[in-house]
């Protein structure tokens, strides 16, 4: 099992390599708030991707990677694939965010859209693996992603020593389970799926990874089936479901309260303290990204 030893390797391979992001404080949350949105290509994501293309050997490299993404994990293989001289391929569904999908683009990877949907992204994936011989970069399937996304956890834990509890949105489970494998034996930490996106709980009540149609706004954690390394690490953790009506008063109070430019996927893990659903009392808050469309976020901040 992925333990915390796998994420502080994942800080050696990539920690001077990209920024620290900053823990701020918000009083009327009663909250820190870990910004992973000023992250490279603006969210948690390129710490995975990075540690995984920095273990490829060089026929690896020389093979090109691919991987599968909504559009956070696509922008951050794409970008750790041009700073370490990689080729990459993308797999993304036609109704991908075209923020994301233009983003993608702008850091030099080739995208390919034939899937309508995202399952049919996954189909889609299988085949040009068989096909190209590409190295897969998993988004949350893949013990090196998933360690890289940890180190988020060690910044917290050095920033928040006294946190009592860090409160983290799961899509596919990545960044929840590093965060676990990091910090789990010393803090509390809690996962935060939207009732509309439950793979995390689908998963664990099944005791493997199970398909689920997921369709939050907070589209980041839209996540078709949750990864083997979340089931391992989190079936004993706190988790909480918000709905699209908590997800959106979270994005609006980070926007206005907290002056933080937040995607969906991002306000969720706050919304169970707006709502005191999760008690706490020197918790963190993961902010786990800022890739937003600007249609979404100006209909959710019209909306009261």
């Amino acid at each position: 099992m992925l333990g915390r030893d796998d994420v502080l390797r994942a800080r050696a391979a990539i920690g001077g390599r990209l920024p620290r992001t900053p823990t701020l404080s918000s009083r009327t949350l009663g909250a820190r708030l870990k910004c992973e949105l000023f992250q490279r290509t603006g969210s948690f994501k390129p710490r995975g991707a990075l540690n995984k293309l920095s273990s490829l050997t060089a026929g690896e490299r020389a093979r090109g990677v691919i991987t599968i993404s909504a559009g956070n994990h696509a922008q951050a293989v794409a970008w750790a694939a041009a700073e370490t001289g990689v080729d990459a391929l993308v797999v993304m569904a036609r109704g991908a965010s075209p923020q994301k999908l233009a983003a993608t683009r702008g850091y030099g990877a080739e995208v390919d859209l034939e899937a309508a949907d995202v399952h049919e992204a996954f189909e889609r994936l299988r085949r040009l693996l068989d096909e190209t011989g590409r190295v897969l970069v998993h988004p949350f399937d893949d013990p090196v992603v998933v360690a890289g996304a940890g180190t988020v956890g060690l910044e917290v834990e050095e920033d928040a020593p006294d946190a009592d509890a860090v409160l983290v949105a799961v899509g596919g489970g990545g960044l929840v389970a590093g965060i676990q494998a990091a910090i789990g034996d010393r803090v509390r930490v809690v996962a935060v799926e939207p009732e509309r996106s439950q793979a995390l709980h689908a998963g664990l009540a099944a005791g493997r990874p199970v398909p689920v149609e997921a369709t939050s706004i907070a589209d980041g954690l839209n996540a078709p089936h949750c990864g083997a390394p979340a089931l391992e690490l989190c079936a004993g953790l706190e988790r909480v479901l918000v709905s699209e009506e908590e997800i959106e008063e979270a994005f609006r109070f980070l926007y206005e309260r907290a002056k933080l430019a937040v995607e969906p996927a991002a306000a969720a893990a706050a919304a169970p303290l707006l709502s005191g659903r999760v008690d706490a009392a020197r918790p963190v808050v993961v902010v786990s990204g800022g890739n937003v469309a600007r249609e979404i976020a100006s209909g959710i901040l019209a909306r009261r």
